[in-house]
């Protein structure tokens, strides 16, 4: 498995909802690659961080928000409300 496979298929190995036999190539690989585990953690992070401006819209914006998120954000939310 290459760093570019796993950054494929992040989001349904954070899921779960890789077949078991890819689920332990992914392992095997974050087990032997540093910067994919720093990519994972800081795409766990995103999700986590959009959840929180999604789940709360009136809520305030946590200062750790990078702004190009919570521009994003805005920009998809303006987009579907048309």
């Amino acid at each position: 498995m290459t760093c570019q496979d796993l950054a494929d298929f992040l989001m349904d190995y954070i899921e779960g909802a890789l077949p078991q036999t890819q689920r332990d190539e992914f392992d095997s690989h974050l087990g032997a690659c540093p910067p994919c585990i720093e990519y994972m953690k800081s795409y766990e992070e995103t999700i986590r961080m959009g959840k929180t401006l999604c789940d709360q819209p009136d809520a305030p914006i946590p200062d750790d928000v990078p702004e190009k998120l919570i521009r994003a954000i805005l920009s998809a939310r303006a987009k579907s409300a048309s």
